[in-house]
């Protein structure tokens, strides 16, 4: 007669292994380092990186809004996307106590761009084009170096 074979209990503890045998899963990285920033985190930080580069010529950019969205957005119900390119950036004036914005929308950027000091060199350009439009400058007295090869 034979025995049925029962099967042994887990051992107590953390497993070790995973069932395949390749090691603990986990985060490869802790959070503070940049390898465990999402790219939407990252991307920020290139907008923020912009921004204070920026903010140490032109104190005023305190008041104003720095947004990053992933896309552009139509406005109204059944509006359609024209033939001109998808807009890397834009302004929303100050109004009814609101401080005035300016949005560079992500996606459309990261598929312009390889690298990231390319990305980097685009988003200080769309900031310093969009920067310039709300203070009705031109973006070469923003910033100088506007329109020179970063790379």
């Amino acid at each position: 007669m034979d025995k049925p074979v029962t099967p042994r209990a887990a051992a107590p503890g953390p497993r070790r292994r995973d069932r395949h045998g390749r090691g603990m899963r986990g985060p490869i990285a802790p959070p503070q380092v940049p390898l465990a920033a999402s790219r939407a985190d990252a991307f920020a930080d290139l907008v923020q990186d912009s921004v204070e580069r920026l903010e140490r010529r032109w104190p005023q950019l305190a008041d104003i809004d720095f947004l990053v969205l992933e896309v552009p957005r139509l406005d109204r119900p059944g509006q359609a996307w024209n033939d001109e390119a998808v807009p890397l950036g834009g302004t929303i004036s100050a109004r009814e106590g609101r401080p005035a914005r300016v949005v560079v929308y992500r996606r459309p950027v990261e598929i312009r761009t390889k690298g990231r000091d390319e990305r980097a060199a685009l988003v200080h350009e769309i900031v310093v084009e969009q920067v310039a439009e709300l203070l009705g400058l031109t973006p070469e007295t923003v910033d100088p170096r506007y329109g020179e090869d970063q790379g």
